[in-house]
């Protein structure tokens, strides 16, 4: 089928060196282009699960979590407010 497609002076100029370099025709360098294109296009990108890895920080020996406000105020300094 023929038709009239407007495109970048720079994808042309690609696609001509492509073709000149792959010895094929330049309608066959920009249909598999195109076809390429449009397989991208069509299915979703690839999402890899984020994960985490937990890491033993341990506390140090003489604190306690039980009273958070006691634990900082150790690690800030009583003037840190």
């Amino acid at each position: 089928m023929r038709t009239t497609l407007n495109i970048d002076d720079e994808v042309l100029e690609r696609a001509r060196a492509i073709a000149a370099k792959l010895n094929t025709p330049f309608k066959t360098v920009i249909n598999e282009a195109l076809h390429a294109g449009l397989d991208q296009v069509e299915k979703p990108a690839k999402q890899r699960r984020y994960k985490t890895k937990p890491h033993k920080m341990g506390l140090r020996q003489g604190r306690n979590i039980d009273n958070i406000q006691e634990l900082l105020a150790r690690i800030e300094g009583e003037d840190a407010r």
